[in-house]
């Protein structure tokens, strides 16, 4: 479960890349309730979408030449440049290296063996989201890749992740877990769709699935997996918001 008492490895951040701020803070607002807040003058477009005032995910203009909209997952590190040599001697990517965010943080951006991006986040001024897990906020991670074995042995060398196999109806589930705290879950890992593309997706915890599936139809988005039940999981869908950005909402079971 994730929290936001964050811990190495931990999922702190969240962010969406967009062609157009100002669009997704409204598509994503109508959807979840959240407002937009400028990073400032200095940041080149950067903001915050909050909810009730808790900061849950940031926004921004796409930096990277050659890149397609779409949410990153960033996970805790106490030391991003450390991380960025075990990605390398791992197999992995670093697509940007490390670098300060005035006195926030620093971050750097990678790529995995298996073709998915991700970023990392080292905590200055600020830890990380104030909310998880709440409606309207994020409350898991799912990696898609083409061989997920293939990955285990790399998330395992950055992170010290432990990787588990747990039966999932007529499937087997690779669940993620960090290597500190208790009822540590923080993601799992499943085969990559043919013809998708490796991505991290974000799932945010909704009130009602169904109802945010219809809404996110009404503004602009599309329905990429009908909501589904899983027994002991909860009700959930995959959405790409207007410009193709993808990401999960559940309504969680017993919530």
């Amino acid at each position: 479960m994730l929290t936001t008492d964050y811990v190495s490895g931990a999922p702190n951040w969240i962010d969406l890349g967009t062609p157009d701020t100002e669009a997704s803070a409204a598509f994503y607002g109508s959807l979840f309730g959240w407002a937009f807040h400028s990073a400032g003058p200095d940041a080149g477009g950067y903001g915050f979408f909050q909810l009730d005032g808790k900061t849950v995910a940031g926004v921004g203009p796409l930096t990277e030449e050659g890149t397609s909209p779409a949410w990153t997952a960033y996970f805790q590190t106490a030391d991003a440049d450390a991380t960025a040599k075990a990605v390398e001697e791992a197999g992995g990517v670093v697509r940007f290296a490390p670098f300060d965010v005035f006195t926030h943080g620093r971050m750097a951006g990678f790529t995995d063996p298996g073709g998915a991006e991700f970023a990392v986040w080292q905590p200055g001024d600020m830890k990380g989201m104030d909310l998880v897990t709440a409606p309207g906020s994020l409350v898991w991670t799912e990696l898609y890749v083409p061989e997920p074995d293939a990955v285990r042995p790399f998330y395992q060398a950055v992170f010290d992740w432990k990787i588990q196999d747990m039966p999932f109806g007529d499937m087997t589930y690779i669940v993620l877990s960090t290597s500190e705290g208790e009822n540590a879950d923080l993601g799992g890992i499943m085969p990559l769709p043919e013809g998708d593309k490796p991505r991290w997706l974000p799932y945010f915890e909704v009130a009602d699935c169904d109802a945010i599936l219809a809404r996110a139809q009404e503004l602009g988005g599309t329905v990429v997996m009908p909501a589904t039940d899983a027994e002991g999981i909860g009700r959930f869908a995959f959405i790409s918001d207007p410009d193709g950005a993808r990401f999960a909402v559940i309504t969680s079971a017993g919530s």
